[in-house]
């Protein structure tokens, strides 16, 4: 059987995905609003070059692979973890690069779900008599990609819902007394949290509780800032608040847009929305957010803002950091939930990871369901 005849894979085709996953994830922080994508060229079981897209705007994973290769691309194999795209953006088609390169074969993870490539790409390929398999660990890229996916698949980004408490499940005094409950080692994987995501959200009682600055201050992760997204719904955000003299944007989302003038001269952008029950329509800010290109939103807020989302079914993913101490019973819980009061009401999580951060310990979660 000839080399661009297979349709299984085998150990080398892994290790060289493998490696092409290891390359798009060094993009986890500056991708973003593109996908994370790597890619590996091999040539007579040697690899002769390697890429992954950096940032949005600049060359994608191919082309920078293609650039290391040189003129050895020509009858090489070409392994990339997101199917190549076929369309012009900022940046020309990276199937006419591998085309023009002559490369002989193209093993893709998964297909680009994005309605201008979805399938296209590989069709152009095929087309040239570039042969392809696809499908080899297509699990993987797709966890590397949940955003994207979530973004041009649902028109909605993947919601994380991140919490800090203690071991009794609380997440301030009665006073609102917050800051630390977890310590250092926590604070700066937070950190990489913001940076991996377009957008941190949170409530204006947390804004006038502790005047958070929502930003990346771990300049070693990116030089770019997330999107702040405020849910406020009567406007009452202060024009004193940090963020507004912070770099980055700050977008206000409310029903009663009175203070429009004082807040967008202080620095905010405000956004008049749908409303729910008397305040933010939170799916419809979701959707905006797609809208503005944004993969991963990050929420930070109190139990007001965390438990809406809950009962809504727009948490992906829950992240909580639990610190190793008792807090007592005049405290504040981590999500103030609709009234479920029956067990069948209560909502399922599938835990997916356990690990130490310092004396804490992060716990990752996902709904059994979502919506």
């Amino acid at each position: 059987m000839s080399e661009t005849s297979r349709t299984g894979f085998d150990a080398a085709d892994s290790g060289h995905m493998a490696r092409a996953l290891q390359l798009a994830w060094r993009g986890r922080y500056t991708a973003h609003p593109n996908p994370r994508v790597g890619c590996v060229l091999v040539r007579d079981g040697r690899v002769i070059g390697e890429g992954w897209h950096q940032r949005t705007g600049e060359s994608h994973a191919e082309v920078n692979a293609l650039a290391a290769a040189g003129g050895e691309a020509k009858g090489a194999t070409a392994y990339v973890t997101l199917e190549p795209c076929s369309h012009h953006g900022k940046t020309p088609p990276c199937s006419d690069a591998l085309i023009a390169a002559g490369v002989a074969e193209v093993v893709v993870a998964m297909q680009d779900p994005f309605a201008k490539v979805a399938g296209s790409g590989l069709k152009a390929l095929q087309k040239a008599g570039v042969a392809v398999r696809i499908g080899h660990m297509a699990t993987e890229a797709a966890k590397l990609n949940e955003g994207f996916i979530s973004r041009v698949a649902r028109g909605r980004p993947f919601v994380r819902l991140k919490m800090a408490a203690s071991l009794d499940g609380c997440t301030a005094m009665s006073d609102g007394q917050s800051q630390w409950i977890t310590g250092a080692e926590s604070r700066a994987d937070v950190q990489r949290l913001r940076a991996a995501s377009g957008a941190v959200m949170t409530g204006v009682g947390t804004v006038m509780a502790d005047d958070p600055s929502l930003t990346v201050s771990d300049k070693s992760l990116t030089d770019l800032q997330p999107l702040r997204v405020i849910v406020d719904s009567r406007l009452r955000m202060p024009t004193s608040a940090c963020m507004l003299a912070l770099p980055g944007r700050t977008a206000i989302f409310c029903i009663d847009d009175s203070r429009r003038q004082v807040l967008e001269t202080a620095g905010a952008t405000v956004h008049k929305c749908t409303a729910s029950d008397g305040r933010v329509d939170l799916a419809a800010v979701l959707r905006d957010l797609a809208k503005w290109q944004i993969n991963d939103v990050l929420v930070e807020a109190g139990r007001h803002l965390g438990g809406s989302l809950l009962g809504a079914g727009l948490v992906d993913e829950i992240v909580i950091y639990q610190a190793p101490h008792i807090m007592g019973s005049e405290t504040r819980g981590m999500f103030l939930t609709p009234q479920w009061q029956k067990l069948e009401q209560r909502l399922d999580l599938d835990i997916i990871d356990v690990r130490k951060f310092g004396r804490d310990t992060r716990i990752i979660a996902r709904p059994v369901r979502i919506n």
